[in-house]
């Protein structure tokens, strides 16, 4: 009897190690399963992303193409670009000197800065910056272009009271310039808080509204400051170097001005330009190319958007849209092949949860084991304990999108100047700005190769890609200070 029990208990054991085995094998089989389509899934996103030079080119002859209709008066229809011609004719010569004030118009807030100016051959000093958030009541569809100006106007009258020990000028000579950038903040676009900025360009030349409400509630305050406008950040190279023909802000939102010859804009109809030389805002973000590397997740997330079937090219570059684009390759993954457990995190399924600074965080992580990618999944979406693997994945993601979006950002940048006949011959200097250029290190080094790999060793040293000068919004001082010199000059 004892040895049937021994027998039995051994056949018991060799039956549950063989069980064992079998579950073990299982398990390997559904992991090797899940990683194999995990990188089916990666592969085939970066296949449809991929910018080879050839499409650059491709990219930036359309952009090209769609530059020019844009120019012609008689264009409706035949470009996806509305180019703008900008309210303020002259540019920086460089020898303006003197004492200036600032107002960059954001989304949602606006940055007001002053500043002294030198000459081209000393820094900016007393620079001086304040970010001022805009009531949620002046930004909703009931409320009047006038209060948001007078809201505007009121905050710069106090930013001059404040700082007023800084200046040397005569209270008539004090100038004000103003740079506009496009609203950004998508959740309130969809939730109904209308952005007020885009009324005011129902008609070309840009801003002629905005300086003649901006200046009138600007008297209400007793300021003499005289205001003049702009939408980009030109002005601040130009007065730097003579051979910045360009300029492009890529952070939240994203544009691009350049100069253009007067002659060549035939859709100028204002008074008569002062000026052969116009700048020129190209909306970049509406450019539409069919050899764009649009994904099944850029559709849905356009479709889904407060704008679909427009701003494509914004929505591949700009980082209000970057990461999430990563969110919903991660989340696919997520529900497809489990990638951070059987159950899908709830948080990866909120929209544009992963901003663009975080993405960044988790793409430049350079330590051993991915620790700030698995701070950032536990911090924005609530991922706890995830896999090596699951880290090298969202990485590699991050890379995907990163690439694509720079790379098509210098396509755009080797587009305007190909426009502009200067890539054989001339020295061109173009000015970035925005926070994916100036905090996104990976970002800043995949645009720089795109333009290089285009051009090639020899072309590409006529094209010198300069950072902007004094940071972000410092383009409207050196417009006031042009506009200034101008107006002393006449």
């Amino acid at each position: 009897m004892r040895k049937e029990v021994v027998a039995l208990a051994s056949v018991s054991t060799t039956v549950t190690v063989v069980a064992l085995a079998a579950l073990a094998r299982r398990l390997k089989q559904r992991k090797e399963e899940e990683l194999r389509q995990i990188r089916e899934i990666v592969h085939k996103f970066a296949s449809e992303c991929a910018t080879p030079v050839a499409k650059l080119w491709q990219i930036a002859d359309d952009f090209v193409s769609d530059m020019k209709a844009s120019l012609v008066a008689s264009s409706n229809g035949s470009t996806t670009l509305n180019m703008l011609v900008s309210y303020a004719e002259s540019l920086p010569s460089g020898e303006e000197q003197g004492f200036y004030y600032g107002v960059n118009l954001r989304g949602n807030d606006f940055l007001i800065l002053c500043a002294r100016l030198r000459g081209k051959s000393k820094p900016i000093s007393h620079l001086h910056r304040e970010e001022i958030s805009i009531p949620d009541n002046l930004l909703a569809a009931s409320s009047s272009s006038q209060e948001l100006v007078e809201f505007i106007a009121m905050e710069v009258a106090k930013f001059v009271g404040a700082n007023a020990e800084y200046e040397n000028e005569h209270p008539k000579d004090q100038k004000l310039g103003f740079t506009v950038s496009y609203p950004v903040d998508e959740s309130a676009a969809s939730s109904g808080n209308a952005i007020k900025w885009k009324n005011f360009y129902a008609d070309d030349p840009v801003g002629k509204r905005l300086v003649d409400e901006f200046n009138e509630a600007l008297q209400k305050h007793d300021l003499s400051i005289r205001v003049d406008s702009s939408v980009g950040d030109l002005w601040g190279g130009r007065y730097y170097s003579r051979d910045s023909v360009a300029a492009v802000t890529l952070g939240m939102s994203t544009n691009a001005s350049y100069v253009e010859a007067a002659q060549h804009v035939s859709r100028w109809h204002g008074q008569s330009s002062n000026s052969s030389d116009l700048v020129i805002s190209t909306e970049w973000g509406n450019f539409k190319s069919s050899h764009l590397p649009v994904t099944q997740f850029d559709a849905s997330l356009d479709a889904e958007s407060s704008n679909p079937g427009t701003g494509i090219f914004g929505k591949l570059i700009s980082g209000m849209y970057l990461g999430e684009i990563v969110r919903r390759v991660l989340l696919t993954m997520a529900q497809e092949t489990a990638l951070f457990g059987r159950n899908v995190p709830p948080k990866l399924m909120i929209p544009y949860q992963l901003r663009s600074p975080d993405m960044a965080a988790m793409h430049q992580d350079t330590t051993e084991d991915r620790e700030i990618v698995s701070e950032k999944l536990e911090e924005v979406f609530g991922i706890k304990n995830s896999s090596r693997v699951a880290r090298e994945v969202v990485a590699e993601v991050c890379d995907v999108v990163t690439e694509r979006g720079a790379r098509l950002a210098g396509a755009g940048i080797v587009g305007i100047l190909k426009k502009l006949e200067r890539i054989e011959s001339k020295r061109s200097v173009v000015t970035l700005e925005g926070g994916l250029y100036d905090h996104y290190r990976i970002f800043r080094n995949y645009l720089h190769s795109s333009v290089w790999e285009m051009l090639g060793n020899d072309l590409s040293d006529n094209v010198v890609i300069d950072h902007s000068h004094g940071g972000s919004g410092t383009g409207a001082l050196f417009l006031a200070a042009s506009q200034s010199q101008r107006t002393g000059s006449s």
